[in-house]
This record gives structure tokens, C-alpha cells and sequence, in this order.
């Protein structure tokens, strides 16, 4: 093969690489803000309801804009098992924050994130090798497990030091639930988005569906919160840009790079959360969670490090043709 051609194919397989990994950056940026904009709301306030309120403002206006997408450009529909497909994956969106938020009520915020954004690579990698899509390469083990290090070190780094981390076995196990139910819908969406279904709506259908499956835990919790400034704020905020836009940017990046690796890549979210905390809200951080953060980010770069390869797969080259209609 000559220089020329390897050279194209090199540029092709980088080009590549980061249209799947800067959305799904871009996306973990955006959830990063998740935390300092729950912070705000009204004092008393469920952490669920904050959530689920998000969720169902957010993925109201995913499924609308998928259906408009669906009409100007999806012409595929989806068969018996895709639809089965689709409500399992709304039941996965729904289960987060139900999972996610009590358990950040138990443990506290650092041991939930920690656990249920470190387990979720690793429950993608297993559902994905189970369910036929391949065994996890070497590179993405190796750098899963330091960017799983490296958050733990971060977010835990100021309990570490200081020896007061809290320990609840329900909490651990809702947090655990909650890093399950990520990469659930995440592996769901990723199959219908490779089957060629466009991922506007795809990501619209379940997030829609998911809007209305959390709906009654908003209505439950004294929803007089939001009549608020500060609690419309919030819940806008949430929607808006840690749904509605965030969740835009991760179904394009599934697109173009694999379940496994995309779920990794989020673990990006706690450094950004920290960084905020940090030039946002104040906090210090210990040298100990520095040194997390430097070792995510060596992991990052590893990931998203493209692979050589001697010329460009024709399967991935039709993908994006059909993603990009």
C-alpha cells in the first residue's frame, strides 16, 4: 500500500475516532453542570423529583424534534422486537434517576457518582460481549480501568483524606442499578442507531417514552417547586442542556464509535463536575483527587487515541452514509 493511501486512511480512522468521541466529551461536559444546577434549587426539594423533572421536560422535547426528524428523513419503522427494544430502553432512561438520586441520598454524591459512573463501562463492556457485539479489545480494558481509577481517586479524594466516606450497602446497590440502567439504554440505542435507524429518533423515542414513565414521581413530590424562579431555573437547565442537548450529542456519537468505549468516555463527567465545583462553587481539592484527575485524563487520551488501521472499513464508511442522511 503506498504512503498516499495510508496516510488517507489514517486521517479517515482519526476523523472518525472523534466524531464519535467529541460529542460524547461534549455530552459529559454538559452532564458535569448536572450536579452545581441541582445544588440550586429550592432548599427541601427531592433530588428525585429534580431529576425526573429534568428527564420529563427534556425528553419531551427529544421525542418532538425526533418526530419531526422521523418524517423529514427516518423512513425506517420498527419491527415487533425493535419496539420491545424501545420500551426496554425507556424503562432504563426512567430507572436512572430513581436509582441513581436515592442513592446519592444515602452514600452522598462522591460514592454514587463513583460507583454508578465507573460500573456502567464496565456493565457495557459484559452486556456487549454477551449479547454478540464482541469481546472488549485490550486497549479499552486497560484504559477503562485507569479512567475507572482515576475518578475514584478524584471524586472520593476529599472523603480518602480525610477518612469520613460513608458506606450504605442499599445505596451502593441502587448506585449500582443506576450504572446498569445507563449502559442498558446506552447498548439499546447504540444497536438501533447500527441497524440504521436514525439516532434523533431513536434517542426522542425512548427519552419520550421515559418523559411520561417518570411523570408521576414529578406530580408526587409537592411539584410547587418548580412554580419558582430558581426552581423553574433548575429544572430548564436540566432539560434543556443535561437532556435535550446532551443526550443530541451522545446518540451522534454512538454513531460512530462502539457502547463500550462510548460509556467510558463519560467518565469525563466527574472531572468536569469537579473543575466546577472548584471554579464555580469554591471548593478545594486534595492533592489526591489532582492526582485522579491526571490519570482520567491520561485514560481519555488513550481511548481516543485512534487505532491504526491498514485501510477503512467499508461497513463503517456505509454506516455514517446512512447516519448522515
Amino acid at each position: 500500500m503506498s504512503n498516499h493511501t495510508t496516510s488517507r486512511a489514517s486521517a479517515r480512522a482519526q476523523s472518525t475516532s472523534w466524531r464519535g468521541s467529541a460529542p460524547i466529551l461534549a455530552a459529559s461536559v454538559l452532564w458535569g453542570s448536572t450536579g452545581t444546577a441541582a445544588s440550586l434549587a429550592p432548599a427541601g426539594t427531592s433530588a428525585a423529583a429534580i431529576g425526573s423533572a429534568g428527564l420529563a421536560l427534556g425528553g419531551s422535547l427529544l421525542y418532538l424534534t425526533g418526530r419531526v426528524h422521523r418524517r423529514t428523513v427516518d423512513r425506517l419503522r420498527p419491527n415487533g422486537s425493535e419496539r420491545w427494544l424501545l420500551i426496554l430502553g425507556a424503562c432504563a432512561v426512567a430507572g436512572y434517576p430513581v436509582t441513581f438520586y436515592p442513592a446519592v441520598a444515602r452514600t452522598g454524591v462522591a460514592v454514587a457518582t463513583v460507583l454508578a459512573l465507573g460500573s456502567a463501562p464496565v456493565f457495557a463492556g459484559l452486556l456487549s460481549w454477551v449479547t454478540g457485539r464482541g469481546r472488549p479489545a485490550p486497549r479499552w480494558c486497560a484504559a477503562t480501568a485507569l479512567a475507572v481509577i482515576g475518578c475514584a481517586l478524584l471524586v472520593l479524594g476529599p472523603q480518602l483524606a480525610t477518612a469520613t466516606t460513608r458506606i450504605d450497602v442499599l445505596g451502593v446497590l441502587l448506585a449500582l442499578c443506576g450504572g446498569l440502567t445507563y449502559a442498558v439504554y446506552s447498548l439499546i440505542g447504540s444497536t438501533l442507531i447500527t441497524r440504521g435507524h436514525a439516532s434523533n429518533t431513536v434517542m426522542g423515542t425512548m427519552f419520550g417514552l421515559a418523559a411520561v414513565l417518570v411523570l408521576p414521581v414529578v406530580l408526587t413530590a409537592h411539584p410547587a417547586w418548580l412554580l419558582s424562579p430558581r426552581g423553574a431555573a433548575v429544572a430548564l437547565h436540566l432539560a434543556l442542556f443535561t437532556t435535550f442537548l446532551a443526550y443530541r450529542l451522545f446518540g451522534y456519537g454512538l454513531r460512530h464509535t462502539s457502547v463500550d468505549t462510548a460509556t467510558t468516555l463519560t467518565l469525563a463527567e466527574p472531572a468536569v463536575a469537579a473543575l466546577l465545583g472548584v471554579t464555580v462553587v469554591g471548593e478545594r481539592l486534595p492533592a489526591l483527587s489532582w492526582t485522579g484527575f491526571l490519570i482520567l485524563a491520561a485514560a481519555l487520551a488513550l481511548l481516543t487515541r485512534p487505532a491504526k488501521r491498514a485501510a477503512a472499513n467499508p461497513r463503517e464508511e456505509d454506516a455514517d452514509r446512512r447516519g448522515s442522511r
